[in-house]
């Protein structure tokens, strides 16, 4: 069978390179903020007439890739990015545009890499990067979420202290909130920030909260938000509700701190059996087998 030339697969190795970045700056386009931000402007109103601005350029290709991506896909990258704190970097076009070039690529590396040593093997890899490559925004949104949702569960317990301080003092729960989000510095801050925000183009404050809850995905922060949801109905001081929820917010990171602590000695076991007790047995017994290997030669 004849063999691929190398100066083939190298050619094909930076022609698939060469195509993320160029379909990364076709559909993305200088402009994509400026675009977000005019459709956030005319969301829910119909433009009319031939001058309606933004629809061209890299508008189109970022709308051709979204129309060739299924909703639930698209439904999904955007779930992710609201839990990863939409990314100003990783917009949902973008994604999709990402999706759809990564997929192919890697479909014609791994053809290439199948084609050049035939066998189930390689065909196993070729499939297997395919797949991981389509699914490599998800993988990432999903990792970011992930470390931002830890993040926020670290920073509650923290966050309803100063909220607490805060409303006994005499502050309302939303003048709380402010000074809570405008303090700190993490992902909690922004999203107190954002539904602060919510609240003031007219959303109600029941609704915010609520969005609050599924947009971060936290089940500590949803079942606060629960209960003042539930205070604010029955006219519940909000101030005893805050000290309990710290209190127990307090209690669950120590119980967590204390479960990840029990579990290192469990994680240590299979390091230790695979790395560490083998190189220590040939160091100890190699010598003695060496020894005896000899004895019974000699014999």
């Amino acid at each position: 069978m004849a063999t691929v030339p190398a100066s083939v697969i190298v050619a094909a190795l930076a022609l698939c390179a060469a195509l993320p970045v160029l379909g990364w700056s076709l559909l993305s386009g200088a402009g994509g903020g400026n675009a977000q931000v005019r459709d956030n402007l005319l969301r829910g109103i119909e433009p009319t007439g031939a001058g309606t601005p933004g629809r061209s350029g890299p508008g189109l290709l970022a709308g051709l890739a979204r129309g060739l991506t299924p909703r639930g896909t698209v439904a999904r990258l955007d779930r992710l990015a609201g839990r990863a704190g939409r990314p100003a970097a990783w917009p949902v076009p973008r994604l999709v545009a990402a999706k759809l070039v990564l997929g192919p690529v890697a479909g014609v590396l791994g053809l290439l890499l199948a084609t050049s040593s035939p066998g189930p093997l390689t065909g196993g890899v070729a499939i297997l990067g395919t797949v991981v490559a389509y699914f490599l925004p998800e993988l990432l949104l999903h990792s970011r979420g992930q470390e931002r949702q830890e993040a926020i569960g670290l920073e509650l317990a923290d966050t309803l202290d100063q909220m607490t301080i805060a409303v006994e003092a005499g502050l309302g729960f939303e003048s709380a909130m402010a000074r809570a989000g405008s303090n700190g510095k993490g992902p909690l801050a922004e999203e107190l920030v954002r539904t602060l925000q919510d609240i003031a183009v007219g959303q109600p404050r029941r609704d915010a909260y609520l969005a609050l809850a599924e947009r971060t995905g936290v089940a500590d922060l949803r079942r606060f938000i629960r209960a003042v949801v539930q205070a604010d109905q029955y006219g519940v001081s909000i101030a005893d509700v805050l000290r309990t929820q710290a209190a127990e917010m307090r209690l669950k990171r120590r119980q967590r701190a204390e479960e990840k602590a029990m579990q290192i000695p469990v994680k240590v076991i299979f390091p230790l059996i695979l790395c560490i007790l083998p190189t220590l047995f040939i160091v100890l017994l190699g010598p003695a087998v060496m020894d005896i290997v000899a004895a019974f030669s000699g014999q």
